[in-house]
This record gives C-alpha cells, structure tokens and sequence, in this order.
C-alpha cells in the first residue's frame, strides 16, 4: 500500500478486480452460445464481495462456478442471452459504483491534504 492509498481504496480496487473478472466470466458465456455441451458459468459474487470487504490486504481469485437450475437445449449447452445480458448489465453497474466510490474516495483524501497543507 501507497502512502496515498487508503485501505477503503485498496478495497475497491479488489471489488472493481472482481466485477471486471465477473463480465469476463459473462463475455465467456455469450461467446460460447452456440458451443455444444457449454454450461453457464459465474462468479459467487456474494462470498469475493464479502472476502474482500472482511480482508482488503489481499484479494484472492474470484470463485467460478456453474449456474444450475438453467434450462438445457438438445446440444447439452444451457446459455440464456437474456440472462446473459442482465447479468452484464449488473456488473457494469457495479464496476461503475465503485468507480464513483473510489472517486469520492479520491477526492476526500485530496480534501484532507489541501486542508491540511493551509494550516
């Protein structure tokens, strides 16, 4: 850690790692469409948001699992472009929530410095 890195920074910088890592899983998934036996795969987002927000030292690799419960086509593969797209929507959204925490962060450690340096 930087000494202009805060640990709430260093913790969003893993949440934003993860939401990231989340839309590669997705993109991964509408790639694979039309691939026969392809199961639909996505990150336990819940439990890495937890691992991270409890220890923000370190980040550890966010767990892959296959989604169950979807419904298989003949050729044994289960992607659903609906669900794909809402899903994508939702990690872009979350990548962009944390983006504007960092920001707001950001901008709260620049607060302090100027306020500090005028006194």
């Amino acid at each position: 850690m930087s000494m202009v890195e805060t640990p709430m920074m260093q913790r969003l910088g893993h949440y934003l790692d993860a939401t990231a890592y989340r839309g590669g899983v997705i993109a991964a998934n509408i790639a694979n469409l039309d691939t026969p036996g392809y199961h639909t795969k996505d990150v336990d987002f819940r439990s890495q948001l937890a691992s991270v927000m409890s220890d923000g030292e370190t980040a550890a690799k966010p767990h892959v699992v296959e989604v169950q419960g979807l419904t298989e086509r003949p050729d044994g593969n289960n992607v659903n472009m609906d669900r794909e797209g809402l899903a994508l929507g939702q990690a872009q959204l979350q990548f962009q929530t944390g983006v504007a925490l960092l920001k707001s962060e950001m901008h709260r450690l620049s607060q302090a410095i100027h306020e500090g340096g005028s006194q």
